[in-house]
């Protein structure tokens, strides 16, 4: 009895098993992402001046404005169950990801008009026609225009679940919940391809 009440002060100090798991998770997940978001600082690198500044802004705003439309299209799905738990962060959430948008949007502009420069100065647009058609008649028109709609669609949402507030979950207001928690998942899907087009682009060509 005595070496066992001795033991159990010492067993009780290690962590659980649970506990190692879910640090392990918690860890493994911010590093994921520490390292996910580092990627637009590789453009530091780049021997391009215009690609060291404009395609790191950009990149940044982008993957930021990608990653929040991401995690507000995932809470779409419990809100379009009904849960009205996650509805007060689901106003915050789609504020910021219309704003976050805006800035990609912007930065996308600037680094735009460096984009269509002539091919005497180095413009990617340019060169793409010649030597990559593909690369500007499919990667970069859907890159162009389909980013734009997830700004109208955010600020749509934005607007509806503000106004609406929690009567949205009433059943007269199922029609827009629908309609928003869909518009929440194109505007998820859109932000996602525009990432993805944009690094291909940006892989056959800098600015």
């Amino acid at each position: 009895m005595e070496l066992q009440s001795q033991h159990e002060p010492i067993s009780a100090g290690f962590p659980k098993q649970l506990d190692i798991a879910k640090v392990s998770v918690y860890a493994l997940s911010f590093l994921s992402a520490g390292m996910f978001l580092f990627l637009p600082f590789v453009n530091l690198l780049h021997p391009s001046p215009w690609q060291r500044w404009m395609g790191t802004i950009h990149g940044f705003a982008s993957l930021l404005a990608t990653v929040v439309a991401v995690y507000a299209g995932h809470l779409a799905f419990p809100l379009l169950r009904g849960s009205n738990k996650i509805l007060p962060q689901m106003r915050t959430l789609t504020f910021w990801s219309t704003f976050i948008a805006f800035l990609g949007i912007a930065t996308g502009n600037l680094a735009y008009m460096r984009y269509r420069a002539g091919m005497n100065f180095g413009g990617a647009r340019a060169w793409l026609k010649e030597n990559s058609p593909l690369g500007q008649y499919v990667l970069m028109e859907y890159h162009e225009f389909t980013v734009l709609f997830t700004l109208p669609l955010g600020v749509a949402c934005t607007w509806i679940l503000w106004h609406y507030g929690d009567s949205i979950l009433e059943k007269e207001n199922r029609p827009v919940l629908t309609a928003t928690c869909v518009a929440l998942m194109a505007m998820m899907f859109f932000a996602m391809g525009g990432l993805v087009t944009g690094l291909g682009v940006a892989k056959i060509h800098a600015l």
